[in-house]
């Protein structure tokens, strides 16, 4: 069974690895092209580029896996990420595409900050890089978590007697295979395999939810209405607090630097609009599927009888119990794609931080453009082996490891980018103390469990006291610091 699988998987590797050999070709001779396509992404491409690199492996694992463990009422996140997705490429996309290019076309979201605030450029782009490195290398392992559950729950056979458990072989073989394609064609390799990633996944979340209720097994949808009505309520259990934290996952978009590194590459402000409907039509139907693969999959389990013992494989599971072994490769490769997606454009904005923000500002100031593209290819293996290391647990959660990054993000710099591009009045020392208060606000919130259980109740998503905490601060001393710089009115 396991064979056809194994060729499916086997050909969308070389696939991936062959458009990085298409893309190095096209130019990564300098770090614009390396770094960034030149600028020159079109609308389709930067869309579902954003998109495939937003969603990763948790579009597959964690969403599914949360409606099949608690129902519906796990789709807040879903919807509180559509929103916050909207409003990104509305308010953000268009300012960044231009002030990037205007303010000195910055390669990078911390030399950006530094070029509109000059006065506290070093610090800026130092603190910046730093969380990025930092956060990236967790958020890159729970991609990698990812796949290591794959390959332990469908090709634990494959691995018997091996010095490795299926785990770590799952993790070794999907770092390999991205590190190859990211460190061959750079930021064009990354955003041509998202785009194809992105399709796959599309087809993928589409087909799953319709064969299992209308399959043999799943008696046309019937058995998801055998849930109850509890299980299929938007409100049944869900305090404030709960609501606010599911929702609140929309704040995190506004500071995904690997997201919005996207909104620097297209190829014309023009093309913002195009590019925005084309993202958020995907993302519609990508996020109603994987609900759909949550719920179906429970009712086709309790139907039948059967058990699960992880909610976070059902994906998995029913790719292996009732498709094709052909189709099944199909399927387990939009998984992989979903976590390649990811880890190849954090991987890639890890290097060009390492690389512009450490390398050439304070080792090498006049390295020339092939030097600069070898130290990014060797920051994206470096980032990767890190990652490796975080993600060696087997009993990792994809869904809280990526929480914990989003909103390690999302607080440290979205408020921060936020008003940098639409508030005259933002100063450098505000953008900084707006980039440590969040990520230190994110960082105690965790440490102290609040996340889990804050005042004997329910805990309550880091992500909301940090962007709080990280606005204020911006806003507060940016009007003690008072002075300000134009922001462009794109």
């Amino acid at each position: 069974m396991q064979t056809g699988t194994v060729i499916t998987l086997g050909l969308y590797f070389a696939l991936m690895i062959a458009i990085g050999v298409f893309a190095q070709r096209r130019g990564t001779a300098d770090s614009a092209g390396y770094l960034l396509a030149g600028r020159n992404l079109p609308p389709a491409v930067a869309a579902l580029s954003a998109g495939a690199s937003d969603m990763s492996g948790w579009l597959l694992l964690g969403l599914p896996g949360a409606l099949y463990a608690a129902g519906l009422v796990e789709a807040w996140i879903g919807i509180g990420l559509f929103v916050g997705a909207l409003i990104n490429w509305i308010v953000v996309a268009p300012r960044l595409r231009t002030q990037t290019q205007e303010l000195g076309d910055a390669l990078t979201i911390p030399q950006f900050l530094a070029n509109r605030f000059p006065e506290k450029a070093l610090a800026l782009r130092l603190v910046s890089a730093l969380v990025i490195v930092l956060f990236f290398t967790v958020y890159t392992a729970a991609g990698l978590v990812g796949g290591g559950k794959l390959f332990a729950t469908s090709f634990a056979g494959l691995f018997a007697g091996w010095a490795v458990s299926p785990y770590m072989a799952g993790i070794v073989i999907t770092a390999t295979v991205v590190v190859a394609y990211t460190m061959i064609g750079g930021f064009l390799a990354v955003s041509l395999t998202d785009f194809v990633q992105g399709m796959i996944m599309l087809l993928a979340l589409v087909l799953m939810p319709l064969v299992v209720m209308f399959g043999e097994g799943g008696r046309s949808g019937a058995s998801v209405v055998e849930l109850g009505p509890s299980f299929l309520s938007f409100t049944e259990g869900l305090t404030l607090i709960g609501w606010l934290s599911a929702v609140s996952w929309g704040l995190g978009y506004f500071g995904q630097p690997h997201i919005i590194v996207r909104f620097m590459a297209i190829r014309s402000l023009r093309d913002v609009a195009t590019a925005r409907w084309i993202g958020m039509s995907w993302m519609a139907v990508c996020l109603a599927g994987a609900i759909g693969v949550g719920l179906t999959g429970r009712a086709y389990v309790e139907r039948n009888g059967l058990t699960l013992a992880d909610p976070e494989t059902i994906f998995i599971f029913l790719a292996d119990t009732l498709f094709h072994p052909f189709v099944t490769g199909f399927l387990l490769a939009a998984l992989l794609a979903a976590i390649m997606s990811t880890v190849s454009s954090q991987l890639l904005v890890s290097s060009s931080s390492l690389t512009e923000d450490f390398y050439r500002l304070f080792l090498r100031r006049g390295a020339s453009e092939r030097e600069l593209v070898m130290v990014s290819r060797g920051g994206v293996l470096l980032v990767a082996l890190a990652a490796i290391l975080v993600a060696g647990d087997p009993d990792s959660q994809v869904l809280g490891l990526v929480a914990n990054a989003w909103a390690g993000f999302g607080a440290a710099f979205g408020p921060m980018i936020l008003l940098a591009l639409t508030w005259r009045g933002t100063t450098g020392a505000g953008a900084l103390a707006g980039l440590v208060t969040g990520a230190a606000v994110v960082g105690g919130w965790i440490a102290l469990g609040w996340n889990a259980s804050f005042l004997g109740g329910a805990g309550v998503y880091e992500i909301i006291p940090g962007f709080a905490a990280s606005a204020a601060a911006v806003v507060l001393v940016s009007l003690a610091t008072g002075r300000s710089r134009p922001v462009s009115q794109a």
